[in-house]
């Protein structure tokens, strides 16, 4: 990806979200045009040098600044409204969009029965078979768009919309760890076994977070994720250690 961008009329508003973070709102839709702007928005804001910055966290359609209050002068106006300034100022002009990662990864995954318990019912409800399901969801590289819910759990998209579902009406106790999810035109893989609404499809044998590798996260922002069916017995085949 390369090029510039400029934030467009409604895009970039900023405000406060408790005494040590500001949120910068960029649209109210997940998809691919405001996953580029978020992350040219998140390097913007990184490379702006302004002082008292601790992290910098992208999400679907914002950007969230943490910031040290201490580093600022404390008889002006609040913090928050002294980091906004200069959070706008930073804004002001062309922004280089974030370079693509260049990485298609190809994530082994095998879909229905115990490790996709969802697929038939998110095939009656698309009105389509299993075997155009697994298709669709596979055809596309996904993007990943950021990291949420446990460490290196990650959302991706445009799902194709003839796999337009929302989440499930009763969620899950217990949703294992692998397991490849769908709901709102995006794709997730649990990270971490953990509850969960979304429907599961598939269920892959990687780790996605792992405290012994540098760095812990299997996957980076804008990768593009292509899933391959695999058997079962692939599967075992592949099972990375819990």
């Amino acid at each position: 990806m390369t090029g510039m961008c400029q934030l467009l009329p409604g895009q970039g508003q900023i405000e406060a979200v408790g005494e040590r973070c500001v949120l910068i709102r960029l649209g109210d839709k997940a998809d691919l045009q405001t996953n580029q702007v978020v992350q040219a928005v998140t390097a913007q804001v990184e490379r702006s040098g302004i002082a008292g910055i601790v992290e910098v966290v992208p999400s679907f359609t914002s950007v969230a600044v943490h910031f040290d209050p201490m580093a600022f002068d404390a008889d002006g106006d609040p913090p928050t409204v002294l980091l906004a300034r200069l959070l706008q100022r930073a804004l002001q002009q062309d922004i280089p969009l974030a370079e693509d990662t260049g990485r298609v990864i190809e994530v082994p995954a095998c879909y229905g029965g115990e490790f996709g318990p969802d697929l038939e019912e998110v095939a009656a409800h698309c009105g389509l078979t299993c075997d155009e399901v697994v298709a669709l969801h596979c055809n596309s590289p996904l993007r990943v768009y950021t990291f949420y819910f446990a460490p290196g759990n990650p959302f991706s998209g445009p799902l194709d919309p003839r796999l337009n579902i929302g989440r499930r009406k009763s969620p899950r106790i217990k949703v294992e760890v692998g397991s490849v999810a769908i709901a709102n035109g995006l794709s997730s893989i649990y990270a971490a076994t953990s509850p969960g609404g979304w429907n599961v499809i598939a269920r892959t044998p990687w780790n996605l977070f792992d405290l012994r590798s540098d760095p812990p996260n299997r996957l980076r922002l804008g990768d593009r994720l292509k899933f391959k069916p695999i058997s079962a017995e692939q599967y075992r085949q592949l099972l990375e250690p819990r």
